[in-house]
């Protein structure tokens, strides 16, 4: 025979232990996902200044182009270079002689702020970073579960990865903190 749940004494349950009003948010979060709203705010975050970008989130300036790209007024021209963290060390002095200082790597945090997960396509909005390579970018953090590697975070997935070795060859873009 089966046995009928009273469903007035499961939620009797769930209001004493205040499981109740946390409920009803995820119910609520259901039909208004909060990736919408970030979606929307996504470019208000940036202001664009020619070659460079301004994140107001993290008080950064980016450059819109990839190492090997230039700006054109337009969009990226050239062919991205992959290269290893060693070169991108010389990218970086190369960038501070022609660009001023502060240029360099950014965090993993940083670059994954720039993750569009609504985007289609790549993984990055590309009004903003035009021409982006769709894979790894380099960041200058390591992998503290494995130190021979170095972090990195993926435009066509949008995901990070933390398992490369410093002498792979990945797509850089630098950043350098606001003055």
């Amino acid at each position: 025979m089966m046995q009928m749940v009273r469903l007035d004494k499961f939620f009797c349950i769930f209001r004493q232990k205040r499981v109740y009003p946390l409920i009803c948010f995820l119910s609520v979060l259901s039909f208004f996902p909060l990736s919408d709203a970030y979606a929307e705010a996504d470019s208000s975050k940036f202001m664009i200044r020619g070659q460079m970008v301004i994140d107001l989130e993290f008080g950064v300036e980016w450059l819109r182009c990839s190492i090997g790209q230039r700006w054109n007024g337009e969009n990226c021209v050239g062919k991205i270079l992959q290269i290893s963290i060693e070169t991108a060390d010389q990218a970086i002095t190369q960038a501070n002689d022609q660009l001023g200082p502060g240029w360099r790597l950014p965090t993993k945090e940083e670059l994954s702020a720039l993750v569009c997960e609504t985007c289609p396509g790549l993984k990055i909005n590309e009004e903003i970073f035009p021409d982006t390579f769709g894979g790894p970018y380099w960041t200058s953090d390591t992998n503290r579960f494995a130190r021979r590697h170095q972090w990195t975070v993926n435009f066509f997935t949008g995901h990070s990865y933390g398992r490369f070795f410093p002498t792979q060859e990945m797509a850089v873009r630098l950043v350098r903190d606001r003055i």
